[in-house]
């Protein structure tokens, strides 16, 4: 029988099956074990693999994402949550300088299979500190793999796939998309999930709406916004195909180009920042690759480059929504 889960439990029941499947995968991190995590992604775990293999760590971040730095390199598969994507400032020397570099510097004598989860976005009026994105920072630096879900299906198939990647893996959830009771989720993003293990191909982009005269491209929570511009762009007689990445690192460039060369519109919708980021990387992608093809300019909707507002109504303000897809999608069909 069809089941659906939130993407919580989702998450959580990957990681347990890799941990029934392969002894030498753990967990690691703040209020992971008996809390079962902030925003319960290894609810469960503790229950079942004791605090061997689940480990509740101080805070310092240094440490423990350092620890997963010293077992994966003997040959365990740890899985480190860093409780938001914004304490990682105290940790970027073990992630960009080791665990993204070790394997090329060792002359590929050393693996570096680690997942690095952490929660991102916006929307509930947490300030500047607890409410980035920051994905597209990591992306810029090689060696690491960028993992987005946007539903259950994908969230459980991606997070099988990086904890078997022997490669290091960082794995971003949207707070706003995991389904927990006290923070709205799109009903959306609940979806069937089977109970039994699968994979989701790392690079491996998915066209969640067929359309004729606009591509949009994005990621994460944006994903709903996209769609419901695009029901509401139907209206209007404007056809608009939506494109959910999936993944950063590696980036599905194919699909991407196939559906610009189609449409012949490109819209990027990000809630990370606009300078420096994914929609500049996708746009000069596509740019570079059939840019004597379009028929209108591309644009990008993203986070302008300001801190987060504590203010929920200036919060609103600058996160990408339907309307401006909307606005911005009229405009380029004219």
């Amino acid at each position: 029988m069809a089941r659906k889960l939130p993407m919580y439990k989702a998450i959580a029941e990957a990681i347990a099956q890799e941990m029934e499947r392969d002894e030498n995968v753990f967990v690691m991190g703040e209020d992971i074990g008996a809390y079962g995590g902030i925003f319960g992604a290894t609810n469960g775990l503790l229950e079942k693999f004791g605090p061997e293999r689940v480990r509740d760590t101080p805070i310092s971040e240094s440490a423990f994402i350092g620890a997963a730095l010293g077992a994966a390199s003997k040959g365990m598969r740890p899985i480190v949550e860093l409780m938001f994507v914004d304490f990682f400032g105290v940790a970027m020397d073990q992630i960009y300088n080791h665990i993204a570099k070790a394997h090329y510097m060792s002359g590929g004598q050393v693996r570096m299979p680690i997942v690095i989860t952490t929660a991102i976005g916006g929307g509930y009026s947490d300030a500047a500190q607890h409410s980035q994105c920051l994905y597209g920072l990591f992306a810029h630096v090689p060696g690491l793999k960028i993992v987005i879900p946007s539903n259950s299906y994908d969230a459980k198939g991606l997070m099988i796939s990086s904890i078997r990647d022997d490669n290091p893996v960082m794995y971003f959830f949207h707070k706003g998309l995991m389904g927990l009771g006290w923070m709205p989720s799109p009903d959306e993003a609940a979806v069937e999930v089977p109970e039994e293990p699968y994979t989701v191909p790392l690079g491996e982009a998915k066209i969640v709406r067929e359309g004729d005269d606009v591509t949009i491209a994005t990621v994460s929570r944006t994903v709903y916004e996209a769609l419901w511009a695009a029901e509401e762009l139907e209206k209007s007689g404007i056809s608009a195909e939506v494109i959910d990445l999936r993944t950063l690192v590696p980036l599905d460039r194919e699909t991407l180009i196939n559906s610009v060369r189609k449409t012949g519109r490109l819209l990027v919708v990000d809630e990370d920042y606009m300078s420096y980021g994914m929609s500049g990387e996708i746009i000069t992608t596509v740019v570079e690759r059939i840019g004597n093809e379009l028929k209108a300019l591309p644009r990008r909707i993203a986070y302008p480059d300001v801190p987060v507002p504590y203010s929920r109504v200036l919060e609103r303000f600058v996160l990408p929504d339907r309307e401006k897809i909307v606005g911005t999608v009229k405009d380029m069909v004219g």
